[in-house]
């Protein structure tokens, strides 16, 4: 769903300050508006939002959101002064209140750690849930990302990644930045091509295996490719694993796609190992999309 609106995270720290500014930039490259979202829970919890009585007038909780809240607007009014921002503070926990934000957007950004990551925790609990929960694409801001760089796209041609193939490309498209569409496989994972005839044995001859992950590859891409034909696209089939090779790609990319679960996914697993693992490693923001039908 198209609404016109960028739903961003923040929570004061210097991950989420981050994503605002890109965030934005993300609005404006949309032609859309940015929401800046705060979820407080102390009001759900009774804790008072107002300054002590026998402390300075400007302390309290509620001061102190709206001094985040504010410093979050400026930031993206200065990463991006042709988007109209709005904000608002929503009371209850992160992951419910931006769930229910991604609704009515197009995108909801969020940086990789908030104020309460541990040390040594390399991704948020936020950030992770709502990339499996979200209703939308969500784009987690890990480093800051090569801008000329090309949108990096993990592709294993299966139904639930569709989506995130029309993302990709259209992300591309906004960017005017090449996309490389990468497919990953084993001889574990691959399937086996069907004998020739009758009497010839089930076995693969040298290099087909090769051949029908290129034909895989191509076929995910065939009708995409017809709609965005200034999207320069370069192929590539890399005989390893999925996670490794799309955490090198990033390396050098502005941003990696991914489907929230892949061909190998299990039935319930809301958020595949691949996904997850970019949201660790990632060198760049990891936008995950989940396919249609894919449910809670």
């Amino acid at each position: 769903m198209v609404s016109g609106l960028v739903v961003v995270g923040v929570d004061g720290s210097t991950s989420g300050l981050a994503a605002v500014e890109v965030a934005a930039r993300e609005a404006a490259l949309r032609g859309a508006g940015l929401r800046v979202v705060h979820a407080c829970l102390w009001p759900a919890l009774h804790v008072p939002m107002g300054p002590s009585p026998m402390g300075p007038p400007e302390g309290g909780l509620r001061n102190m959101v709206d001094r985040l809240v504010a410093e979050a607007v400026e930031r993206a009014r200065a990463a991006a002064p042709e988007v109209a921002v709005d904000h608002v503070v929503v009371t209850g926990e992160p992951l419910t209140v931006l769930e229910a934000q991604s609704r009515g957007a197009e995108l909801v950004v969020v940086g990789s750690r908030g104020m309460g990551g541990f040390v040594g925790l390399l991704v948020g609990s936020t950030a992770v849930h709502l990339a499996a929960h979200g209703r939308c694409p969500v784009l987690v801001v890990r480093e800051e990302p090569q801008g000329d760089g090309p949108v990096v796209l993990g592709v294993d041609g299966s139904a639930a990644g569709e989506k995130a193939v029309e993302f990709a490309f259209a992300e591309a498209a906004l960017r005017k930045a090449p996309l490389l569409a990468l497919h990953t496989w084993t001889t574990w994972n691959a399937p086996l091509p069907a004998p020739k005839g009758e009497s010839a044995p089930y076995a693969n001859p040298p290099g087909a295996l090769a051949e029908e992950e290129e034909r895989l590859l191509a076929e995910a891409l065939a009708g995409h490719q017809d709609r965005y034909p200034d999207v320069v696209v370069e192929h590539r089939t890399v005989h390893g694993g999925a996670r490794e090779a799309l955490i090198e790609a990033s390396r050098s990319a502005q941003l990696v796609v991914v489907g929230a679960r892949g061909r190998g996914g299990f039935t319930g697993l809301l958020l595949g190992s691949v996904s997850q693992a970019l949201l660790h490693h990632a060198h760049c923001p990891v936008a995950v999309v989940r396919g249609a039908g894919e449910r809670d």
